[in-house]
């Protein structure tokens, strides 16, 4: 009687947990058409099945693809290696439906770019669109045809290691380096040199708990369409092919199998049209997770959801026969996938001729080229941002004749690609120390390590008394401090965001040298540099730059190149204010310095409420001084538009490029809003003593927000308008909106 009441119990569960047959799109094409009516329903299975094969394929490997039973491979590499894969799926198996393959070339193949979170901060979307178009030609032509990029997950905890393969913590932005990075990796190119993108992960992965990947959160719907939806919906609206769901659950249920983000959301209201594949073995993630009894129930949840691809779990090809036979799932389903994965494959060109994507000779002259090197050498310098610069310690003067470069990245270069760096090999990087070398030539350089790196602990105190004695000796101390390579990415979180191991306390130890301090941060995420700055006199975060860091790095520390860089994400002045970014909703209890009393008031008791560094920030090698603002109206219509002009003028001494933001903040809403909100940015090049106007123009969809029934509204009333140089430095003025 106990096992009866435990079954009827379990099938009600999964009665409730059924999830309604998909309506995915169908796409239809001849072509496709035609392949699709050949093929039986294990071939259709198979060609919905993503299979990795890293290295030597083994017999299994080689089995599955001659009977039809791999439609994508992940992991496979290089023209001869996959050449010899795709001629087994053409040649041997009775479909003849070439391979796509996939890989994660995040932020660059060969040629390894600044992570997508230093090419956020550049603000510069045709050097993030370009940055992206050099990925794509060096993979496509290793035999590459679909990138999961870009990750376009909104986060604002930098403890969670996957913020360095995000565009940081606002969705504006975000948006905006979502849109340049589809089309530099899909448009960019010639044909056969692009790659197709898959933006992931949807969606509100990024809205991570305590910092650790993997973790089911739970957030609002208001949180989902204001924060983590815009950058999806900027990657659609570019096109994007292709796009991956998240591992993580939205209102309790997986991705994999949400019916509500997934349907309703993504295909009936952003209108995407593309192929929507698992995120590694997301499917039988939901029997780890107990959301599906067993393996069978999962992969029924994922097909009625309107999961087109398998990544690496195998369970689609093994089990949607079954489920068609037995009626859980239908052919119509099956094929209506199966046309996803062929629209893929031909939009490659790999339907047409499935041998033009393999050229070896191509391969060999695309890699690593002068073209790829300099344009990504191009978005490491704007991607580098000037957090400090006292006394105008920076750039450098050439007449410096010794110099000390102390700490454990100054000659690493595997730590200078992260954690995504695919073919880039730490051979080819520029380090630190020779691209400070390269630039001073007649510089006397020396080098002290000052400490090992051993884990995250407090380790290799006893370099620092050699390090030391090597300040002591020098004019000018460079240190270069920050995190292995392996120390952020995926599954790279941590608790703590001060500089691992004993590299806080070598800064220290140096600084009472007295000696001119310049520190330079290798980093995946923005770390607290609150004691780092207070014992530097100049701060430079570097990120992970990729290959052709240490060339950028003695570039901007000569002067030869002006930082431009601003800050994506919020930096924390102590980790107890995470999360902390600047668009907070308003609060009844402000806390504004100096006015409000500190007792009954959103703040803390024991250190300040700002950032040490907001959002936007960063310093250049000159001065800008702005303006008050003009606008064209004091008043604007529901249909209309005005604009907004400041004058910036170049008050110091070299030509340099600044990033005028422009914020709005509605005064009046039946929502509760943002105190801040960024809505428009340009970049301004100007020479010394010279004045430039940055014009902005205001339109409704500038003052839209989602209502109470999550559509967009827009109300009458009074706005403040706020334009400056980063988000707590700013101009202010304000404008009506009437019926």
């Amino acid at each position: 009687m106990k096992n009866i009441h435990h079954l009827l119990v379990l099938t009600l569960f999964l009665t409730a947990c059924q999830v309604p047959k998909s309506k995915a799109p169908v796409v239809k094409d001849e072509q496709i058409e035609k392949i699709l009516s050949q093929l039986t329903l294990e071939e259709k299975a198979g060609q919905l099945n993503l299979i990795p094969i890293e290295g030597e394929p083994t017999e299994e490997h080689l089995q599955m693809i001659r009977e039809g039973k791999v439609g994508s491979v992940i992991k496979a590499n290089g023209v001869d290696n996959n050449l010899k894969l795709q001629k087994i799926a053409i040649e041997e198996s009775r479909s003849g439906i070439p391979i796509l393959f996939q890989e994660d070339v995040i932020h660059g193949y060969k040629t390894i770019a600044p992570i997508p979170m230093a090419e956020a901060a550049s603000w510069d979307l045709e050097a993030i669109r370009k940055s992206a178009a050099v990925a794509a030609r060096e993979a496509s032509a290793s035999g590459i045809q679909l990138t999961y990029a870009p990750m376009v997950d909104v986060c604002r905890d930098p403890r969670w290691g996957r913020i360095l393969e995000a565009a940081g913590e606002d969705p504006y932005l975000g948006s905006l380096v979502s849109a340049a990075r589809v089309k530099g990796f899909q448009e960019s190119n010639p044909k056969n040199e692009n790659l197709l993108s898959c933006v992931k992960h949807f969606a509100g992965y990024g809205a991570t708990l305590a910092g650790r990947d993997y973790n089911i959160q739970d957030f609002s719907e208001r949180e989902l369409r204001e924060i983590y939806l815009p950058p999806f919906q900027a990657a659609i609206d570019a096109g994007v092919a292709s796009l991956m769901c998240a591992y993580t659950a939205y209102d309790g249920v997986p991705l994999t199998a949400n019916k509500f983000l997934m349907q309703d959301v993504l295909r009936d209201e952003m209108g995407f049209k593309g192929l929507v594949m698992t995120d590694w073995e997301t499917i039988p993630n939901m029997v780890k997770i107990g959301v599906a009894a067993n393996d069978t129930i999962a992969t029924e949840m994922a097909m009625n959801t309107g999961i087109d691809m398998d990544m690496t779990s195998k369970k689609y090809v093994s089990l949607i026969p079954h489920l068609v036979k037995t009626g859980k799932i239908s052919e119509e389903q099956v094929d209506n996938a199966v046309r996803q994965v062929l629209m893929l494959k031909k939009k490659a060109g790999l339907l047409d001729d499935p041998y033009a994507l393999f050229d070896k000779k191509r391969e060999k002259q695309e890699l690593s080229s002068e073209r790829n090197i300099e344009e990504t050498k191009e978005i490491a310098l704007k991607s580098m941002v000037l957090l400090k610069n006292q006394n105008n310690t920076l750039p450098i003067q050439q007449e410096v004749k010794n110099i000390a470069i102390i700490g454990p990245f100054a000659k690493a270069n595997k730590d200078l690609l992260g954690w995504w760096h695919m073919m880039g090999s730490p051979n080819d990087v520029v380090t630190y120390f020779a691209g400070i070398q390269k630039e001073f030539p007649n510089a006397n350089i020396t080098y002290a390590k000052g400490c090992e790196i051993d884990s995250f602990r407090v380790a290799g105190k006893e370099l620092i008394p050699q390090a030391v004695n090597t300040a002591k000796k020098a004019d000018l101390v460079i240190m270069i401090l920050g995190e292995e390579y392996w120390m952020s990415g995926e599954g790279g979180g941590t608790a703590s965001l001060h500089l691992p191991s004993a590299q806080e306390e070598l800064l220290a130890a140096v600084a009472k040298t007295g000696k001119p301090i310049i520190t330079v941060i290798n980093a995946g995420r923005p770390y607290i540099m609150t004691e780092v700055a207070e014992n530097s006199d100049a701060l430079l975060y570097a990120w992970m730059p990729g290959t052709t860091g240490g060339t950028a790095l003695g570039e901007i520390l000569s002067g030869k190149f002006n930082p431009q860089g601003k800050t994506p994400m919020t930096f924390p002045y102590h980790e107890g204010q995470i999360p902390i970014f600047y668009s907070y909703r308003r609060t009844s209890h402000a806390f504004v310095p100096g006015i409000t009393p500190n007792r009954y008031s959103t703040t803390y008791r024991d250190v300040q409420n700002e950032p040490l560094y907001p959002f936007g920030y960063g310093l250049s090698y000159t001065t800008f001084e702005y303006s008050d603002i003009e606008l064209s109206s004091s008043e604007m219509t529901k249909n209309g538009s005005l604009t907004a002009s400041i004058k910036v003028k170049n008050t110091g001494k070299v030509k340099g490029n600044e990033i005028v933001q422009l914020y709005i903040q509605d005064v009046v809403c039946s929502i509760t809003r943002p105190s801040l909100e960024l809505k428009d940015f340009t970049t301004l090049e100007i020479a010394p003593g010279e004045t430039k106007i940055a014009t902005f123009t205001i339109t409704p969809d500038k003052l839209e927000f989602i209502g109470a029934d999550y559509k967009k509204a827009i109300e009458a009333g009074e706005f403040k308008l706020f334009i400056g140089t980063n988000s707590s430095d700013l101009k202010q003025t304000s404008f009506k909106l009437i019926q």
